[in-house]
């Protein structure tokens, strides 16, 4: 913990970050051109994706990918995702052939651009320390128009993960990125908001059985038309054995997380509301600021005072769950909560992505009434 400290500490003392807007809807070359010329020269450059902003290098500079775990204290066995602008620069990254390439083509026809990552066997050409010393890489084209014209621009695909300090909630605004990476980073493109607010499903086709690794906003039963074996590990079995790679981000630690405690209920609607005011009294009782992460519906029920509320959106909305998610985790922490209650959510589809960044967050805490 000290290294990793004086680590962040050097990282802060080295770099002096500039803050560059750019509108999703007149991007500025000449500012691209800036930014892409960073990463062609070793640099670190944060911009915003469909998903959630990512913390990008050069894929194919080592060092520049070793400062990438650096700035953000993030483990060096837990792998990044390469980010490519066109089909041609898939080429330059992986090594497959025959089925294993038939079915990278099929589902990039189908996926690509967007929040897909798929891994595949990796050229020599990417560096062993993007993949951790596996012999696989995650690639994913987003669809986002400043993440294109960042990569294409600077000519090399980029590895990125989330731009945050690692166990963080992701950043979905230019803002949470201003928060985690000033100081950190050569520049930081404020973009807006991110559409998606959960990172990129990871579906692993260079396995013995082709399965979602991390659920996102394409789901199983959209990958089952492409690839009709395909499953999906279960994310709240434990995976975190020390001996073991991960083969994607966001397996292997706790993720997502803010300051506070997370506790996690399931079960029947009324009953969780019971149990959360419940547990809310004690906490308090104990000195906790507390919050509750809740839905629209459920909302009102949680109207008590010195608790703070914050909603996900409706019940029946997974994708404005996702959205939201990790911008009200990070806004629990501006408040100064130190206990949140959240309310299990409905999974199926992307609902299944929300419940794994809430499960993360929450380092498997949840209990069922």
């Amino acid at each position: 913990m000290r290294e990793q400290k004086s680590l962040r500490r050097e990282t802060d003392k080295a770099m002096n970050t500039e803050i560059i807007k750019i509108d999703i809807n007149n991007i500025d070359k000449e500012k691209i051109a800036h930014c892409a010329e960073v990463i062609r020269k070793g640099g670190l450059v944060c911009f915003p994706t469909e998903t959630v902003y990512g913390l990008g290098a050069s894929a194919f500079n080592a060092d520049a990918v070793n400062n990438i775990f650096k700035a953000k204290g993030r483990p060096a066995d837990n792998p990044l995702i390469v980010h490519i602008s066109d089909y041609k620069m898939l080429e330059l990254v992986t090594d497959c052939d025959g089925i294993q390439r038939d079915i990278l083509d099929k589902l990039a026809d189908e996926f690509w651009p967007g929040p897909l990552t798929l891994i595949a066997h990796r050229d020599d050409a990417v560096p062993a320390n993007v993949s951790c010393g596996l012999d696989t890489v995650g690639i994913r084209f987003p669809s986002h128009p400043i993440a294109q014209a960042l990569i294409e621009a600077a000519g090399v695909p980029i590895a990125a993960p989330s731009a945050n300090l690692s166990g963080r909630p992701s950043p979905t605004r230019g803002a949470h990125v201003i928060e985690d990476m000033m100081g950190r980073v050569d520049i930081i493109i404020d973009g807006g908001n991110c559409e998606v607010g959960v990172e990129s499903t990871v579906f692993d086709i260079a396995g013995e059985q082709m399965s979602i690794l991390r659920p996102g906003a394409v789901t199983l039963e959209q990958i089952s038309t492409v690839v009709e074996s395909a499953d999906e590990l279960d994310w709240m079995k434990p995976h975190d054995n020390a001996t073991e790679k991960p083969r994607s981000p966001g397996l292997k630690y706790r993720h997502y997380a803010p300051k506070a405690t997370v506790k996690i209920c399931d079960g029947e609607p009324s009953a969780v509301v019971s149990h959360i005011l419940s547990e809310i009294k004690k906490a308090k009782n104990e000195g906790y600021s507390c919050g509750v992460l809740a839905t629209d519906e459920s909302f009102c029920y949680y109207k008590e005072d010195n608790v703070v509320v914050l909603s996900l959106g409706s019940l029946q909305d997974s994708l404005e769950q996702a959205s939201n998610l990790f911008h009200c985790l990070r806004r629990f922490d501006d408040m100064g909560v130190n206990m949140v209650f959240a309310e299990a959510l409905p999974k199926g589809g992307t609902g299944d992505a929300v419940m794994n960044r809430l499960y993360r967050a929450a380092g498997g805490n949840i209990f069922t009434v």
